[in-house]
């Protein structure tokens, strides 16, 4: 695979990540907010043979370095990722253009530098990006998942109380 087929890849990924975002504002999330979680699934069962990959090499805190670098790009994710109730009852993710800018900014950073650590070789290279991958989308998956759940929670209390006092 060349270098632009690639790109083009890397940015139809992003691109459809980005309109499933902006489409989810618009439509309930149903059920109990496990599919929220189903993107770490996606991305952990194909990453284990890339992490795990012998050839390869680099030292343990250089591991440690990209997931930590992984969980600092989560934040801003994390900040920008709310949900709310509306007046249907359905808990909706918030209309938030910054979670864009936002996601266009770690997608630029992630660019800048794959140019830049290329001489670690493609199997190092391959297999530190998946682990900074991990790094921000598995706590991003988690707190929102949490988030949800804390509205999710809220909503059914809220119902449980409306009906018993129509009882």
């Amino acid at each position: 695979m060349n270098a632009s087929s690639f790109y083009m890849i890397v940015i139809m990924v992003a691109a459809l990540v980005l309109w499933r975002r902006t489409r989810a504002m618009y439509h309930p999330i149903k059920g109990r907010g496990v599919r929220l979680l189903l993107p770490m699934l996606y991305l952990l069962i194909p990453s284990i043979p890339i992490v795990l990959n012998p050839n390869a090499h680099a030292a343990s805190w250089v591991w440690i370095c990209a997931l930590l670098f992984g969980v600092i790009l989560s934040i801003p994710l994390i900040w920008t990722t709310n949900y709310e109730l509306r007046s249907d009852q359905q808990i909706y993710a918030t209309k938030n253009k910054s979670f864009i800018v936002v996601f266009v900014i770690i997608f630029i950073i992630r660019f800048v530098l794959r140019d830049y650590l290329k001489w670690l070789g493609n199997e190092t290279e391959a297999a530190l990006f998946m682990t900074v991958a991990i790094g921000y989308i598995c706590p991003w998956r988690i707190i929102s998942f949490l988030k949800f759940r804390q509205i999710y929670i809220k909503r059914n209390y809220n119902n449980k109380e409306t009906l018993q006092k129509n009882i």
